[in-house]
């Protein structure tokens, strides 16, 4: 009889308290010390409204701050984010102490614990982890407005609040941190906050590549170890894990240099220079690490005698590489284990090599091999610790990442493909130059009759129109980089706005174009043909898109070219990629419609997937905001439909999320481990009986189309643009510096050509979240009225199904994240007094509506009893929104009355402070876009 038994959590409340006590005494020993520092930069006048110090907390904004007061309290927010981060890292560690590492939620101790009580033997589990792939995939979209200094220097000053933690410390060396930590924050008030020009893709591409090099290959050991003290504290055999073939897969992605939707600097030729530098960077990874582990294995043959499997090994590598080799292992007589290592330093491609001949390595999986060997021969000599705590994890950091870092996917959207196409069909002379008009049935038959063939439609000195040529220069770049080093660095074609299967069958004939589909012998029940080096990925965006999606994708799997790629990508288990999106689904039909759309979409995908013998690997293009498909990670994981999930994952983490998740490797390794291992413990979920929530389907049918009714009316509204306009400050986000991309597809201003980052992102700063919530309310009174029943189903199904407790609880964040008397402030920027009455009178109605019909659902608890944390957090830092805010308001009436004027030098002079206040908000709210 199995006696294991999981830790419960401390009550709600204790948590909160002991997290808020450790919160208030970091953050008088920060702001104190950012007091003085501005009283010592003669700014006494602002440091007196500092939050957090027993005297700005009076304020209400009535004060002019100017320019230097909106940075200080950016800087104050900014601190506090950094002091909550602290506190939140050092209160889990403090339960695990307590409580032991089965104890926290979302971690692997907590996962294997159940699974382990639920009868999963680690044999079984064993046969699940090496098919785990998660793959996290940074992108640009522009909402980091940190410069990337300052992003520097607050990890310096996140550091020296984990310093202090230690209590070793003198009083002497504690005011030595003390003094570091004013350096620090005079420095970081000297440098300046907001960036005076748009980054290029080449600083976004920097940073991106900061991550995957200097955090993530250190976080991956950490993961590692998490695992298996894990899994030892929960009973399972710690020798099931020991290979480390034998662990989840953790893989890295990245869009930086590749996403060029929308996006007219994203050219080929900064495609080439992305794959350059990730393999760089790649490589110097794999090098530092085996530099590291030659320096580690200094064993001397006088007193253990080398397996012959390591000295034919050894003989193996010398033949291959002749001189260089010869040279490797003159360095260290007597230490044949070095002396491999040595050899397999030799055998690494050139730092950002674009063309491997033999004897150097042309694919990571023949480093990994060897460093199996080397494992093992440690291990024939009893050397075994050494052969796990040395070899091992650098077998994980190769397999991790490769000579390439991260894949780099490429995404276009369809409009483009379609009239490149159309381009090159009237080069070779046939007659399309309607095209975009042709029904779905004739342009099947064309693109079938072309993909019966391996010829090009035109010859490659052919000139074509401008989208042909983007799209053809692209493909060529790509095919150019797979001749070289292989196809481990290259990701997905990923087509956004995904409506039909003519668009990804169309990415099949402009391949070929650039030599990136080719004969091939396929599966026996399609035969030869062709088939595409790379995975064609659909994107489904919106909410019609995510309805139609299901006979897409039945059709695309049906298709002999897309059954042949599959086979040449993974002849032994088939796996299609398929990118969801969650921000135009929102921008598109409302918060809930979204979320359920997605719900309803990923359980009839895995439906046609499994039709077809193939796995899906779901791509989710979450953003960093609840209208974007934000949300906690085990939370998410667990809201996935039953039977969607079979190990295989990826997720974008963008723009602002991207430092607040990954800058600091505790933070790092708590981020990934609730992935991974929210991932492996949700497949494992899937596999057993589905649990039958269909009596609710209805009724959040209904509750989608109420809602989605409610936000469409609203959006319909005559002078709703207007409102938007003028109540929100988007007029200064498409001004500020923060992204490379532009705001809008192709720069008309309709609200459909607005991307759904900066519609986000105005509506937080104006602080009515609107796309987070609005519809909600509509949509509970209809059920409520209509249906009495179905609301009590409701109640009592939020307690029970993951998902709906998901969806209802990220909306729900987003209300209380909602400030009414700043609404109002907002509102009374808007110069039309009926637009401002009618639309303000609309958004107020319906937050009431929703705040209390969610309360209700939620069982009449008020939300500061049932989520003490987040009410808590929202209230510490309101005193100084409201400053900012109040702040904000009145330099956009200035602005603006200055535009008006025409007075464009003024209105010039006054942008920096605007953008400033953006910055500011955007670090209180800790969101963008």
């Amino acid at each position: 009889a199995m006696t294991l038994t999981v830790p419960p959590r401390a009550s709600l409340s204790s948590v909160a308290d002991s997290t808020f006590a450790k919160i208030d005494q970091d953050i008088a020993w920060v702001m104190g010390t950012f007091q003085q520092v501005l009283t010592e930069q003669g700014e006494k006048a602002i440091a007196d409204h500092l939050p957090w110090t027993g005297k700005a907390g009076k304020s209400n904004g009535t004060v002019e701050l100017g320019e230097r007061g909106i940075q200080m309290l950016s800087i104050a927010f900014q601190l506090l984010n950094m002091v909550e981060e602290n506190a939140a890292n050092q209160s889990r560690r403090a339960r695990e102490s307590h409580d032991g590492l089965l104890a926290e939620a979302g971690m692997w101790g907590r996962h294997l614990a159940e699974l382990r009580q639920s009868g999963v033997s680690g044999e079984a589990l064993v046969g699940i982890l090496p098919h785990i792939r998660v793959e996290p995939v940074l992108t640009a979209h522009p909402t980091e407005s940190k410069r990337s200094s300052v992003l520097e220097q607050h990890r310096m000053l996140y550091l020296l609040l984990v310093k202090r933690e230690n209590r070793m410390w003198t009083p002497a060396e504690q005011e030595d941190i003390r003094d570091e930590l004013a350096a620090g924050l005079e420095r970081l008030w000297r440098t300046g906050e907001i960036r005076l020009s748009k980054p290029d893709i080449a600083s976004e591409r920097r940073g991106a590549i900061h991550y995957l090099k200097e955090i993530f290959p250190d976080v991956l050991g950490r993961l590692d170890n998490r695992l298996r003290q894990a899994w030892s504290a929960a009973g399972y055999n710690p020798e099931l894990i020991r290979d480390p073939a034998h662990l989840p897969r953790l893989r890295f992605g990245t869009w930086v240099g590749g996403d060029r939707d929308g996006h007219p600097l994203v050219t080929a030729q900064v495609t080439n220079e992305s794959l350059r530098e990730l393999r760089k960077a790649g490589i110097q990874v794999v090098r530092s690490a085996l530099r590291k582990l030659a320096v580690s294995l200094s064993l001397s043959d006088r007193i253990q005698r080398p397996p012959a499997s390591l000295t034919t090994a050894i003989q193996r590598l010398l033949h291959l590489l002749g001189d260089a080799g010869t040279k490797a292992v003159s360095r260290n007589p007597f230490e044949p284990w070095r002396q491999y290592v040595n050899l397999l330093i030799a055998r690494l491609p050139e730092d950002g090599s674009t063309e491997v001949h033999p004897p150097l390595y042309r694919r990571p999986s023949e480093l990994v091999d060897d460093l199996r060997q080397l494992r093992l021969s440690l291990a024939e000599v009893g050397a075994v610790r050494l052969a796990d705590h040395e070899v091992a994890p650098v077998e994980r950091t190769v397999a991790s990442f490769g000579f390439h870092l991260a894949t780099l996917d490429i995404r276009q959207n369809s409009a483009v493909h379609e009239k490149a196409l159309a381009q090159l069909l009237t080069t070779a002379g046939i007659d399309a130059a309607e095209w975009p008009t042709w029904s779905e049935k004739d342009k099947l038959a064309l693109l079938d009759a072309e993909l019966r063939s391996p010829r090009p439609l035109a010859h490659p000195e052919s000139v074509h129109g401008a989208e042909a040529k983007l799209v053809l220069d692209c493909f060529r770049t790509i095919a150019q980089h797979r001749t070289g080093c292989g196809i481990d660095g290259l990701g997905a074609l990923i087509v956004s706005m995904t409506r039909s299967l003519s668009d990804l069958l169309t990415v099949y004939v402009l391949a070929r174009e650039a030599g990136l589909v080719h004969r091939v012998d396929g599966p026996g029940d399609v035969g030869p043909g062709l088939a595409c080096d790379l995975p064609v990925v659909p994107l489904f965006e919106t909410i019609d898109d995510l309805d139609r999606s299901p006979g897409i994708l039945d059709a695309f799997l049906a298709h002999p070219v897309t059954r042949r790629s599959l086979n040449l990508h993974n002849s032994a288990r088939p796996v299609q990629q398929v990118m969801l999106g969650y921000s135009d689904s929102c921008k598109d039909g409302g918060i809930f419609a979204s979320a359920w759309n997605l719900q309803r979409a990923q359980g009839r995908l895995a439906e046609a997937g499994r039709k077809h013998g193939v796995e899906l690997r779901f791509f989710h293009g979450r953003g960093g905001t609840v209208s974007r498909g934000a949300g906690p990670t085990h939370r998410f994981l667990e809201a996935l439909p039953h039977g969607s999930l079979g190990g295989d994952l990826r997720l974008t983490e963008q723009g602002e999320t991207i430092a607040q998740k990954y800058a600091n490797p505790v933070t790092a390794t708590h981020n990934l481990e609730l992935l991974v291992a929210g991932t492996t413990a949700t497949t494992v979920r899937h596999q057993g009986p589905a649990p039958d929530y269909a009596d609710t389907h209805g009724i959040l049918d209904r509750l989608a189309e109420a809602s989605k009714s409610a936000y469409e009316n609203l959006l319909t509204l005559d002078g709703f643009i207007t409102y938007f306009s003028e109540a929100t400050p988007i007029d200064v986000l498409e001004q500020a510096s923060i992204g490379s991309r532009p705001s809008r597809r192709t720069g008309r201003r309709t609200l459909a050509d607005l991307r759904a980052i900066p519609w986000v992102f105005s509506w937080n700063q104006s602080r009515h979240y609107l796309p987070g919530w609005y519809g909600i309310g509509s949509g509970l009174a209809t059920i409520k009225r209509d249906d009495p029943a179905a609301f009590a189903l409701l109640r009592e199904r939020v307690r029970t199904w993951p998902f709906l407790r998901y969806a209802l609880t990220n909306i729900e964040s987003n209300i209380a994240s909602v400030s009414p008397d700043l609404m109002a402030g907002y509102a009374a920027l808007v110069s039309d007094q009926a637009v401002r009455e009618n639309i303000f009178g609309k958004i107020r109605a319906e937050f009431e509506l929703a705040k209390t019909l969610l309360e209700e659902v939620f069982g009449g608890a008020s939300i500061a009893t049932r989520r003490p944390l987040l009410v808590r957090t929202l209230q510490l830092r309101e005193s100084g929104l409201h400053a900012i805010h109040h702040q904000q308001i009145a330099l956009l009436t200035k602005w603006r009355q200055l535009k008006n004027d025409g007075d464009v030098d003024g209105a010039n002079l006054l942008l920096p402070d605007l953008l400033l206040s953006v910055n500011a908000i955007a670090s209180g709210l800790r969101t963008t876009g």
